[in-house]
């Protein structure tokens, strides 16, 4: 936890007064024997009462300052160990928000949502604890074998014979266990995964009848990590059996000695009742330290995990200050190559084009073409592995986030949308948008009539992923989020594949009218949604094989044309010309 240790800077005080008073409850713990083995000596065997009472009184004295110091450790610990976990969490939960699809492209959800509630969980408890009982715990055992040696010299030896042999079997199975908890959280994050999966996609695995398939996954998963908590579970268990045999070998043989020494004169009984009393409390603060070990390597091995998602370093950094903002909403491509983190093969090769200010290009090829990553380098949710992007003659990597974030508004091939209001959902593109804008919005999404059907209209609750509305109108409603922005450039990717074909031509009508017009990318498998563009691409295998308008493209495409070939099986095409390549 050395690395996250600047979350708890807020907490200094509260992390010294936690196990300072923890301590002061010790102390007050180790005078109890002491005071038992005066009221036995003393009070008992020369039968004076008034001194018993006393003794007696100061016992309950020391029980209460005992207990008003563990409750006032409590609070602080809490304080301390919650406070910690939720400025944790939310430098967690911040870096996750800051990372880059290249980032996230290499580490699953599932890990990152197991680091951000189960792993820190274990983190806060493990600090609770520590703050608590990592000092006190020592403290006594070293407290009672010094309190030993004022008692009696020749019987403190057994105290220390006992603690080291206890102290190494408590750190021998301490380092065995770390790595092992590790991989239960590992483990947790597989079973995370799974579970994401079924969940999402539980249709899916309906529609197809392999429920059981899935359940028997399951299983295996949780079975695999059900065995490995079990043995460590036992490595754990080991503990105290372990340290329960070790104290009470010493607990005969102090007995013995003093037994012997008692019979000498060399000891009062009220003192050997005070050494067995030290040995008792040693045992019970063992086998707290045995259950906090257990806890705090948990809590290492999770505060490493989450460490490993605070050390990510961003794939992509954007400059504080731009020198010069986009001259318009020009788009450009030069000799761009672009391959994704740890793909065999590029996903785009050497592409180069220009689309002016204003324009609409349409952007075709068969699946796994390259049409959605393209797109994906004009937002510059990725970065080009060589050539450049620019917008209005400037590099996207040279605008500041906020201005890039301005500039380009895309509707996601895949429509998600977030629980809460429709209004909520539509200001994620604009925050200060007004009702009126978001209302003009939805008429240009061809959506008026989704929102006017729904209870409250623009404070419907959209459910978790939009649950509650069907796939056209989620679509259309991510295409107003879009639209709300008014950014001068609109990246629409596969955005009518859940529209009838009326409903996604007037949906290209509306935004065709939109003023001032933005430079719009449509990306679609439908020839039909790109045909009237100013300019279409046409990608193959990552490269662009065709450039131009509709009629061009059928007279020099050859890919082109089989593409409309296949989706207008009627259509009389003019003979192929000559292909650019």
């Amino acid at each position: 936890m050395k690395n996250l240790s600047k979350y708890l800077a807020d907490y200094k005080k509260e992390s010294i007064l936690a196990p300072a008073f923890k301590l002061l409850e010790a102390l007050f713990d180790l005078l109890v024997p002491i005071v038992v083995a005066q009221i036995i000596d003393y009070g008992i065997k020369q039968h004076n009462q008034p001194y018993i009472f006393q003794q007696a009184g100061l016992l309950v004295l020391l029980a209460v300052l005992g207990i008003a110091s563990s409750v006032t450790a409590q609070w602080f610990a809490a304080k301390a160990s919650v406070g910690f976990a939720t400025k944790l969490r939310q430098a967690a939960f911040d870096k996750v928000e800051s990372l880059s699809f290249a980032n996230l492209d290499q580490t699953a959800p599932s890990t990152l949502i197991t680091r951000l509630t189960s792993d820190i969980n274990q983190v806060q408890t493990g600090l609770n604890m520590a703050l608590r009982l990592l000092l006190r715990s020592p403290f006594i055992v070293f407290g009672s074998m010094v309190m030993a040696f004022t008692i009696n010299f020749k019987a403190a030896l057994i105290f220390l014979a006992a603690i080291p042999l206890l102290a190494l079997v408590v750190f021998g199975i301490m380092l065995v266990s770390i790595p092992l908890y590790r991989q239960v959280q590992a483990r947790l994050d597989e079973i995370t995964r799974l579970t994401n999966e079924n969940l999402t996609g539980v249709r899916v695995i309906r529609a197809f009848g392999k429920e059981g398939a899935e359940v028997a996954k399951f299983d295996q998963k949780v079975a695999a990590m059900t065995k490995l908590n079990e043995f460590v579970g036992r490595l754990s268990a080991a503990l105290n059996p372990l340290t329960y045999a070790l104290i009470n070998i010493a607990a005969i043989i102090l007995i013995y000695v003093g037994a012997i020494q008692v019979n000498s004169g060399a000891m009062q009984q009220g003192q050997v009742v005070a050494l067995y009393n030290y040995l008792a409390q040693m045992i019970v603060e063992l086998i707290k330290l045995a259950s906090l070990i257990i806890t705090i390597n948990r809590a290492l091995a999770c505060a490493d995990r989450v460490d490993q998602v605070l050390s990510i370093e961003p794939a992509q950094t954007y400059p504080e200050k731009n020198a010069a903002r986009p001259a318009d909403a020009s788009v450009s491509f030069k000799n761009v190559t672009f391959t994704y983190p740890q793909a065999g093969a590029p996903a785009l090769s050497d592409i180069s084009f220009e689309a002016a200010a204003g324009s609409t290009v349409g952007i075709i090829g068969g699946t796994g073409s390259g049409k959605s990553s393209l797109a994906a380098l004009i937002a510059r949710f990725y970065d080009a592995d060589a050539g450049e992007v620019a917008i209005g003659g400037q590099a996207v990597a040279d605008l500041t986030q906020e201005e890039l974030r301005q500039q380009v508004a895309v509707v996601p091939q895949k429509a998600q949308l977030f629980a809460g209001s429709i209004r909520d959902n539509l200001r994620l593109g604009k925050e200060a948008a007004s009702d009126q804008e978001l209302w003009n919005a939805i008429k240009l999404a061809q959506a008026s009539d989704v929102v006017e059907n729904k209870a409250g209209k623009l404070d419907f609750q959209i459910e978790q992923e939009g649950r509650n509305l069907s796939g056209g109108q989620k679509q259309r409603l991510t295409i107003a989020r879009a639209l709300v922005k008014q950014s001068p450039v609109l990246i629409m990717d596969d955005s009518d594949s859940a529209l009838d074909l009326a409903t996604a031509a007037r949906l290209r009508q509306s935004v065709a009218a939109l003023l001032p017009k933005p430079t719009t990318f449509i990306i679609s498998q439908r020839a039909s949604s790109i045909m009237q563009a100013d300019q279409i691409l046409v990608l193959d295998d990552g490269r662009l094989v065709g450039k131009g308008q509709h009629q061009t493209l059928l007279q020099t495409c050859r890919v082109y044309r089989e593409i409309i070939r296949s989706q207008f099986p009627d259509w009389e095409l003019p003979e192929l010309e000559s292909e650019v390549d």
